[in-house]
């Protein structure tokens, strides 16, 4: 029995102009969606660290400890902008507000966006998270 075979020159190179391409967006568009999520945890991180240090730094941590009470400023100073590590601080806004007021029992709000433009498409995303505490000193 002789098995006749049909040579087909070229098509490994053809699948491939075909398949390669595709792989190689949908790489790029994993990766670019892994920043995406990494700098929402960021920004998600430090809205939930800005609002604990706040709450343990009011009128109460004031009282005792001599020391004045947290503002918004300081809780960029002290606890957002150190910890900024992927994060352009120009792209960044806060906003911190005690409802109603900065004593125990009151609740502080840290609220956190920021315009990130994905690395390879036009456009900007806004990442935005708020973390909201009982202040408990």
């Amino acid at each position: 029995m002789i098995r006749r075979t049909h040579q087909r020159k070229g098509t490994t190179v053809v699948e491939c102009a075909i398949v390669f391409p595709m792989l190689f967006l949908l790489v790029l568009g994993v990766l670019i969606g892994a920043l995406g999520v990494f700098r929402y945890q960021e920004v998600a991180s430090l809205a939930r660290e800005a609002s604990r240090w706040a709450s343990v730094h009011g009128a109460n941590y004031e009282f005792n400890s001599g020391k004045k009470a947290a503002t918004a400023s300081d809780v960029y100073d002290k606890v957002i902008r150190p910890k900024l590590v992927a994060l352009d601080p120009k792209k960044l806004t806060y906003k911190v507000t005690w409802d109603p007021d900065n004593r125990q029992g009151s609740k502080v709000t840290v609220s956190i966006d920021y315009n990130w433009a994905p690395e390879a498409f036009l456009g900007s995303i806004k990442l935005s998270s708020t973390s909201t505490t009982l202040m408990s000193y």
